[in-house]
C-alpha cells in the first residue's frame, strides 16, 4: 500500500511516540495541502488578487502559532487552518486518539471517560473521522490493481436488541486480506428469536440482497473480468455474482462448524478454503467494540455502524496488513 506522511484526521502525534510502530495517525489527510490561496476561489482573486501575511494567532487545542493571510482583491482574511478537515474544531488534540481507540475494542463512552471529554463529543470524532476515512477508501479503492481472487460472505449482528439484527456483507481479496467494501443492511430475526421480534417491533424487512447490490456495484470495477469467487453455498448468492460479474467463476464451498461456541468466523476443520474472509471477520469482532459477541456496547444507529466499519477499513488496510 501507499505510504502517506501527513497527519490523520488533522493531528499529529507527539513527537515522542513517533516511533510507535503504529502511527497511523500520520497517514490520512495527505491529499490535503498547505498552499494558501484566497478561500473565495473567485477568478478575479485568482488573476488579479495578491495574497499577504497579517500576523499570527495562538491556537490553545494543538499549541501552535498559526499564520494568518489577506486577499487583496477581495479584502477576505483567512490562515492556515482555513482549509484544513479539522477547521472549527476546539478538541482537535484527541483526534489521534479517538481514532486509535475506535479501532482497537474501545467503546465510546470509555474513550470519553479516559479522554475526559463529553461522550457527545466522541461521537461528532466518530462521524468526522468516519468522513475522512471513506474518502481515502475511495481513492485507495481506486488505486487497486484488477483483483484476481475474492471472498464475500455476512456478518451478523444488531442494533440495540437481538430482535432487530443487521448483516454486514463483506468482500476481501483472498491472498493479502484487503477489504475491498462493506455494506450493512437490514435482516428479520431468525430460529427462536423471530417469534419475539414480530409481537414485540412487527415486520422487519430483509434487505440483504439490496446490500449486496450496493456492494457489488461499488467494487465491481475493482475486480478482474475473469477473477475466482468464493463464497458458501448461500442460495442468493449465485445470482448477484452473475448480474455483477457474469465472465467471473463464482465457486461455492460447504459452510464449517465453529472451533468454539459463539465463535463462527474460527473455524474447526484443519484447512478452512474461506480462511482470508474468516480471519477477517474474526478482526472486525475482535478490533471494533460493538461487534463483540459478547458486550452491552451495542449500535444505537446503522450510521454509527456504518462510520466505525469506515474507520476500521481504514485501519486494516493500511496498517494491519500493510507489508514493511
Amino acid at each position: 500500500m501507499t505510504r502517506l506522511t501527513n497527519s490523520l484526521f488533522g493531528f499529529s502525534p507527539p513527537i515522542s511516540s513517533q516511533s510507535y510502530k503504529y502511527i497511523w495517525a500520520q497517514k490520512l489527510l495527505s491529499d490535503y495541502g498547505m498552499k494558501q490561496g484566497c478561500p473565495s476561489k473567485a477568478v478575479k482573486c485568482r488573476e488579479a488578487g495578491r495574497i499577504i501575511r497579517v500576523g499570527r494567532f495562538y491556537r490553545k487545542s494543538d499549541r501552535k502559532w498559526i499564520k494568518r493571510f489577506k486577499c487583496t482583491h477581495c479584502q477576505k482574511h483567512f490562515s492556515q487552518a482555513t482549509n484544513q478537515p479539522a477547521y472549527n474544531q476546539n478538541k482537535r488534540h484527541i483526534n489521534y486518539a479517538v481514532g486509535q481507540m475506535l479501532v482497537s475494542g474501545v467503546s465510546l463512552r470509555r474513550i470519553a471517560l479516559l479522554l475526559k471529554v463529553h461522550p457527545i463529543t466522541v461521537a461528532r470524532k466518530l462521524k468526522f473521522l468516519a468522513l475522512q476515512a471513506r474518502v481515502k477508501n475511495l481513492n485507495d479503492r481506486l488505486k487497486i490493481n484488477a483483483v484476481e481472487k475474492m471472498q464475500f460472505d455476512d456478518l451478523e449482528t444488531f442494533e440495540h436488541t437481538k430482535l432487530k439484527p443487521l448483516s454486514i456483507t463483506l468482500a476481501v481479496e483472498k491472498h493479502s486480506r484487503l477489504i475491498l467494501g462493506a455494506e450493512v443492511s437490514r435482516m428479520p430475526a431468525k430460529g427462536l428469536l423471530a417469534k419475539k421480534s414480530l409481537k414485540k417491533y412487527g415486520p422487519r424487512s430483509d434487505e440483504r440482497a439490496s446490500g449486496r447490490d450496493r456492494l457489488f456495484r461499488r467494487i465491481q470495477r475493482t475486480v478482474s473480468p475473469r477473477a475466482l469467487i468464493e463464497s458458501d453455498k448461500n442460495p442468493h448468492y449465485p445470482t448477484d455474482v452473475r448480474r455483477y460479474f457474469p465472465q467471473c467463476e463464482h465457486r461455492t464451498v460447504e459452510g464449517q462448524r465453529g472451533c468454539v461456541t459463539g465463535q463462527g468466523e474460527l473455524k474447526k476443520v484443519g484447512f478452512d478454503p474461506l480462511f482470508s474472509l474468516n480471519h477477517t471477520c474474526a478482526m472486525l469482532r475482535a478490533n471494533i467494540n460493538r461487534l463483540f459477541r459478547k458486550t452491552w456496547c451495542t449500535t444505537k444507529k446503522i450510521q454509527g455502524l456504518i462510520d466505525h466499519l469506515e474507520i476500521y477499513i481504514y485501519f486494516h488496510n493500511r496498517i494491519l496488513i500493510e507489508k514493511p
